[in-house]
């Protein structure tokens, strides 16, 4: 046990304990959270148009404050970056996240003084808290890499602003600062494949312990250090690499390549960070799911997302959920967001504590034909059957064909770059497509109706989501490629890079 290691152990033993005792408590700390932000919430523009005053229970908020996105609050966004103070929250943010939204642009979501804690405090508390769980703390006396946007910041209205991940990496401590990696000039590179260079220069003659980021692009890296090095594995290059921390999407699909990559299992921490705020980690690696964070400055409200378009959906909080069902995520916080739908769906697998499981996008589905397939069931689907059949999957992506060119019936159709290809695709295609009617029973009655035809899969240039991506300037940081669209602008797109 290195020196770093063993002065921390006692405070990740405490770490542990604490969310041990909120999470036994969750339902009570999210009412003592919803009374703050609300007493506060007072002396704001945004509490005064909503009558906050008027405001005693949960039931009496969801009368004021409807569910909105950003396009709702960007009004009071718009006055805050204009200079006011008291908008959304008290006094004026300390940062501002710069986002990119679909409909909205970009997005610049206030970190205040009070929320900054949950979003560095809960990515230390996850990591401290494995610690405590597995006794394997020697990843802090190495050198830890974490593979993130841009650290460079402007200023609008004299609040700096830039992506979280920068904004991030300002508030490492200087205890830790002297093992972080890349350095901050690296960091600063924005075009992915300059940076990527420059990470493994400073990295290989370093011993890394802990490496974080998006699993695709935590790829490149690995198979960029082969070709430098000449090495099998990664662990023949980093023998002290015994942590991955990753979040953003599921790993399931990377994790047989990034494994075979390594040449070995490594221990992994899941997370669930957003700009608008650290929503869950991973607290057990024994236990499915991830623990909600619940006593971290947001109350969670929870609308089943078959009604998240309706006019007025039915709103839970955290004590009123259930297990099994696909909630649309709406959050309220310290950092002066009110009924915000983040755009995420989520389904708890547990209650005590409450752990629940990342479904998807709200605005990443396919319901051309009023299926409404969502990604953990095309992620289910494909994933259960390539692991029967041998098959690594690298990448893919869903989107329906209305009308083929070929003529008949039309289909869902799947891009699929392999890090290992089925034998037979069309047998693989037919596997994947009684997976999916198991999943999902409006596809199989559109199957069966003879409305839609068998899935068709596409089998994809192993590089071809790197090459799309770079074509739509999205290529590395924290960019990700959806699972699925409702149009076919991703799939014309993929079509150029489809192999027999």
């Amino acid at each position: 046990m290195g020196f770093r290691s063993w002065v921390i152990k006692p405070f990740a033993k405490k770490i542990a304990r604490d969310i041990q005792a909120w999470s036994s408590r969750a339902v009570l700390e999210q009412e003592k959270i919803f009374k703050n932000l609300i007493t506060v919430g007072r002396q704001t523009a945004f509490g005064k148009d909503h009558d906050f005053d008027g405001i005693e229970t949960y039931q009496d908020f969801i009368k004021r404050v409807p569910v909105r996105d950003y396009e709702g609050l960007r009004t009071y966004v718009d006055r805050i970056k204009e200079g006011e103070s008291d908008v959304l929250w008290r006094g004026r943010p300390k940062y501002f996240a710069k986002t990119s939204g679909t409909t909205s642009g970009v997005k610049y979501i206030p970190l205040t003084k009070d929320s900054i804690p949950n979003h560095f405090g809960t990515a230390r508390n996850a990591l401290f808290n494995y610690y405590a769980k597995t006794g394997n703390g020697k990843w802090l006396d190495g050198k830890m890499i974490f593979l993130s946007g841009s650290p460079e910041l402007e200023e609008i209205s004299g609040i700096p602003t830039g992506r979280l991940s920068g904004i991030v990496n300002h508030m490492v401590p200087a205890w830790l600062r002297s093992n972080q990696l890349p350095s901050y000039t690296t960091n600063c590179i924005e075009e992915w494949e300059e940076k990527l260079e420059k990470i493994v220069e400073e990295t290989l003659p370093e011993q890394m312990s802990l490496i974080s980021g998006i699993p695709p692009w935590v790829q490149m890296y690995y198979e960029r250090l082969l070709e430098v090095t000449g090495k099998a594995t990664v662990s023949e290059v980093f023998p002290d690499f015994s942590i991955f921390v990753y979040g953003g999407v599921n790993y399931e699909p990377y994790r047989a390549k990034l494994e075979a990559l390594v040449g070995k299992s490594i221990d992994s921490v899941e997370t669930y960070p957003a700009s608008e705020g650290f929503i869950a980690f991973q607290d057990d690696p024994e236990e499915a799911g991830l623990l909600l964070n619940a006593a971290s400055g947001i109350f969670f409200e929870f609308i089943p997302d078959q009604e998240v378009f309706n006019e007025q959906p039915t709103r839970l909080s955290l004590k009123d959920i259930e297990i099994g069902v696909n909630y649309a995520l709406v959050i309220n916080s310290n950092a002066g967001l009110w009924g915000y739908n983040i755009g995420d769906t989520v389904r708890f697998v547990s209650k005590d504590p409450y752990r629940l499981v990342v479904t998807g996008r709200i605005k990443h589905f396919i319901s051309a034909f009023g299926e409404h397939v969502i990604g953990k069931e095309v992620e289910e689907a494909l994933l259960s059957v390539a692991a029967t059949e041998g098959v690594q999957i690298t990448e893919f992506t869903v989107a329906p064909q209305v009308n083929p060119p070929e003529g008949g019936l039309p289909y869902h159709e799947w891009f699929i770059a392999f890090g290992k290809a089925p034998q037979n695709l069309e047998q693989f295609a037919e596997k994947v497509d009684q997976a999916m009617v198991m999943q999902n029973i409006y596809y199989q009655d559109l199957i069966d109706g003879k409305i839609l035809r068998s899935l068709k899969i596409r089998a994809l240039e192993q590089d071809a989501f790197r090459k799309y991506m770079k074509t739509q300037g999205k290529l590395g940081g924290q960019n990700k490629v959806p699972r699925l669209s409702n149009d076919r602008k991703i799939a014309d797109a993929l079509h150029a890079f489809i192999v027999e």
